[in-house]
């Protein structure tokens, strides 16, 4: 509504995602968007982080020659209140949507099929809910690279949000640093963090800026619309499939997921 609002205003507007928890809100706002001509930024921040920005010229690149595997990982350190939980859309939509998005935009490849799965174990709201806590996809890309992507709502050690891209010349990850919580067992791995990460506005800080910044130069033409909500259709389109396939048990083409026509 306010994205809306702002169109027919003639304003440009910046929305963080979602611009909206369903596939036809999600039309209907870019249509009104396109109908006014205006401008309409999508807050992905990952697209502006300095290790994701890294990975993508890694894999256009050709560094890591063929890319055959990606591993997305998000994963909350502590859970949203209960009344967050019917309003967010669930956990595909609200919290998997940025893998989805960031695996697309490192890979210049689009997601075709899914196959996704998740657990409400751990606290009732959840289940009160009708969501899940934990979740995992398996995605396949239009070339065959495989992605594996999963989240969680209750990552006591801290927040992670990480990403590995194995090709046959190479591999690398985004979100290994000092404050990864991730503690290796093996006897001369890095020990327990001292302070790990505990939430996204501490993680993805300078992206979050950097994406603001850019908006800046977007309305004064100083710079293209580096991400613009067509890209968060895409991504929702995904996570429409995985909820699918999660309540039907099956696999699901992107293509064939509830509102997709």
């Amino acid at each position: 509504e306010l994205i809306a609002r702002a169109a027919g205003a003639g304003l440009p507007a910046f929305c963080e995602k979602p611009i909206a928890l369903d596939v036809p809100g999600t039309r209907a706002a870019l249509a009104a968007v396109a109908e006014a001509g205006t401008e309409l930024q999508l807050g992905f921040m990952r697209r502006f982080d300095a290790g994701y920005r890294a990975a993508r010229e890694a894999v256009r690149s050709g560094r890591l020659g063929r890319l055959h595997t990606v591993r997305a990982a998000t994963s909350d350190a502590e859970p949203p209140p209960a009344a967050y939980l019917p309003l967010s859309g669930g956990l595909f939509r609200d919290c998997l949507v940025h893998d989805f998005d960031i695996v697309r935009w490192v890979t210049g490849r689009e997601v075709v099929e899914v196959y996704a799965t998740g657990s409400d174990a751990g606290p009732a709201m959840f289940r009160a809910a009708g969501d899940v806590s934990t979740a995992a996809a398996l995605l396949t890309l239009d070339d065959g690279t495989l992605v594996t992507a999963t989240a969680t709502r209750c990552n006591g050690a801290g927040y992670d949000v990480r990403m590995e891209l194995a090709g046959d010349r190479d591999q690398v990850v985004v979100g290994l640093d000092d404050r990864t919580p991730l503690t290796s067992l093996e006897p001369q791995g890095p020990t327990a963090p001292g302070k790990p990460w505990p939430g996204f506005l501490e993680r993805f800080g300078p992206a979050y800026e950097a994406e603001l910044d850019a908006f800046v130069r977007l309305v004064r033409g100083e710079a293209a619309n580096p991400c613009d909500g067509r890209e968060a259709l895409a991504a929702l389109r995904v996570a429409e499939a995985c909820e699918t396939s999660r309540r039907e048990r099956r696999p699901v083409r992107v293509d064939d997921a509830p509102g997709s026509g």
